[in-house]
C-alpha cells in the first residue's frame, strides 16, 4: 500500500480552540508542545514516537495529533482542535469519554487504593457479572490485556487436550504473543509485517493459518482453533452463514476446543457478545476492551472443567500482579452497569444510520466502496463486492485510497483508526447529530475522490 509522504501533512494548522465545525486555523490555543514539537521529542525516546505501531501513522502519512482530553464522542489534542471520535480507543469508550458514571466509580476506587496484589471483592463482582450474562461461560480469570487473555485460553486449551497444534485464521489478530502472531491482522498488517522478527520458528511450528470464513479440515493433533467471530482486525468481515457453525461442529469431531476472541467484540455486539449474537457457543472466551471500561483489563473464561485446568487448582500456570486492579474492575462494573438491551438496540440504530449514510455518500460521489456491518460494529472496503477474507481486505487496501478518506475526515473534525485494517467504533455517545455531521464529512471527501 503506497504512503502519502510524512511531509505532505493534510491537517490544518492550529488552531484557536474547539469548534463543531471541527478545527479552524487561527493559531495555538496554549503555550504548550505542537503535535509535530512532541512527536519528534516522542521519536528521541520511544520506538517511532509511539507505544503502539499504528500510532505513529506510517500506513497513511502526516504526523500524527497528541491527545490532551475527550469527552463524550470528542477528543481534543494539544493545540485545541477537536475531533469527533471514531478510534474510541479502538473499542474500550463504547459510552464516550470521561463518562461521570465510570470517572465517579475510579474515583472512588482509587481512594481506596489503587492495586494491592491480593483478591478484592470487584474481582469477584465482575467475573459474576461476565459469567451471569454468557451462557457456558462458568468461570473466568481476570488478566490485564488481550494479548494475556488469548495466549492464556490457548495455553489451557493445551493443557487440557494434551495437544499442541493451534489453528488460527489468515487476518485474525490475537495480540502479540510469539505463537499467535503468524498471519495477523491489524497493526501487523498495516505494517506489511509477515508475521515479526524475534519470533522463533519453533515458536509458530504449531500454529496453522487457514482462511478466514472457510471451515478447515481439523485433525487429532489440533489442541483448538481461535477464530474472531467477527473478524474486526482486517477492515469488518463478519462470518459467512454456516461459518461459526462449522467450526463447532469440526471441532466436536476432532475433540479439539473452540476458543472465540471477543477481545472487540464481546459486550459491543450484545449483552452476550458474539456468542450470543450467533448462537455458537465456543468453549473458551477471550474478552477485553469493553469490560474494562477503558482501563487495562481483559479476561478468559469458560466452562467449569477447562477452568479448573488453571493453576492453582491444575496444572496449567498463569499469573499477574496487576491483574484485577481494582482501578480497572470499577470502571469495568460501570461500565456494563450500563450496558442493557435498550443500550444495545439504541446503538444499533445509531451505527445502521451512520453505515446507510456512509454507503449513500461514497456511492452518490461515484466511489466504489463497501460499508459492511456486524451488529454495532462498522468498517468500509474500497473494493466492488463484500469483502469475505484477507485477500480482499488486503486487496481494498492496496488501492491507497484509504489514507485520503481518513486525512480528508481529519481535515474535517471527524477521527478514524489510522490503518486500512481498522474499523470504526461509534458509541452510545455519538447521537444523531454527530452521526450525520459523519457522514456530511464522509460526503465531502468523497466528493473530492475520484471515481472509481
Amino acid at each position: 500500500m503506497p504512503e502519502r509522504p510524512t511531509d505532505a501533512d493534510p491537517r490544518p494548522p492550529s488552531s484557536d480552540g474547539p469548534s463543531s465545525d471541527g478545527p479552524s486555523s487561527d493559531g495555538p490555543t496554549n503555550d504548550g508542545p505542537s503535535n509535530e514539537a512532541l512527536f519528534a521529542r516522542a521519536c528521541a525516546v520511544t520506538p517511532g514516537g509511539v507505544s503502539s505501531p499504528v500510532r505513529a501513522w506510517r500506513s497513511v502519512g502526516g504526523t500524527p495529533f497528541f491527545v490532551a482530553r475527550g469527552e463524550g464522542p470528542w477528543v481534543w489534542d494539544v493545540e485545541g482542535r477537536r475531533y469527533l471520535d471514531l478510534i474510541a480507543s479502538y473499542g474500550p469508550a463504547i459510552h464516550g469519554h470521561a463518562h461521570p458514571k465510570i470517572v465517579e466509580a475510579v474515583v472512588a476506587a482509587a481512594a481506596d487504593g489503587s492495586t494491592f496484589g491480593m483478591p478484592t471483592e470487584r474481582e469477584v463482582l465482575l467475573a459474576e457479572e461476565i459469567c451471569s450474562r454468557v451462557p457456558g461461560c462458568e468461570m473466568l480469570r481476570l488478566v490485564s490485556s488481550g494479548t494475556e487473555a488469548c495466549m492464556s485460553a490457548v495455553r489451557v486449551a493445551r493443557g487440557a487436550t494434551g495437544r499442541d497444534r493451534v489453528v488460527v485464521f489468515e487476518g485474525c489478530y490475537h495480540g502479540h504473543s510469539d505463537g499467535l502472531l503468524a498471519g495477523g491482522g491489524s497493526g501487523v498488517a498495516t505494517l506489511g509485517l509477515p508475521a515479526s522478527a524475534g519470533v522463533p520458528a519453533g515458536a509458530v511450528a504449531d500454529t496453522l493459518v487457514v482462511s478466514y470464513n472457510v471451515v478447515p479440515e481439523i485433525g487429532d493433533d489440533v489442541a483448538c482453533v481461535i477464530v474472531e467471530p467477527v473478524a474486526a482486525n482486517m477492515g469488518l468481515v463478519p462470518p459467512v452463514p454456516g461459518f461459526l457453525e462449522g467450526l463447532r461442529k469440526a471441532c466436536d469431531a476432532a475433540g479439539a476446543l473452540l476458543v472465540f476472541d471477543e477481545v472487540i467484540t464481546g459486550f459491543r455486539l450484545g449483552p452476550a457478545g458474539a456468542s450470543g449474537f450467533y448462537g455458537v457457543t465456543p468453549d473458551l472466551w477471550c474478552f477485553g476492551k469493553v469490560i474494562g471500561g477503558g482501563l487495562p483489563l481483559a479476561a478468559f473464561g469458560g466452562r467449569r472443567e477447562l477452568m479448573s485446568q488453571l493453576a492453582p487448582l491444575g496444572p496449567v500456570y498463569q499469573a499477574g500482579t496487576l491483574s484485577g486492579n481494582p482501578l480497572a474492575t470499577a470502571a469495568g462494573l460501570a461500565s456494563l452497569s450500563m450496558l442493557d438491551a435498550g443500550a444495545y438496540e439504541e446503538l444499533g440504530t445509531r451505527v445502521a444510520r451512520l453505515a446507510a449514510g456512509m454507503a449513500e455518500a461514497l456511492a452518490s460521489a461515484g466511489v466504489t466502496a463497501q460499508v459492511p456491518v456486524a451488529g454495532t460494529l462498522v468498517g468500509v472496503f474500497f473494493a466492488g463486492e463484500p469483502v469475505t477474507d484477507y485477500a480482499g481486505a488486503k486487496a481494498s487496501a492496496g488501492t491507497g485510497r484509504f489514507p485520503r478518506l481518513m486525512h480528508g475526515l481529519l481535515d474535517r473534525g471527524v477521527a478514524i483508526a489510522p490503518g486500512a485494517y481498522e474499523i470504526l467504533f461509534p458509541g452510545l455517545a455519538h447521537g444523531p447529530e454527530e452521526i450525520d455531521a459523519v457522514v456530511e464529512a464522509v460526503a465531502e471527501v468523497a466528493g473530492e475522490m475520484a471515481p472509481s
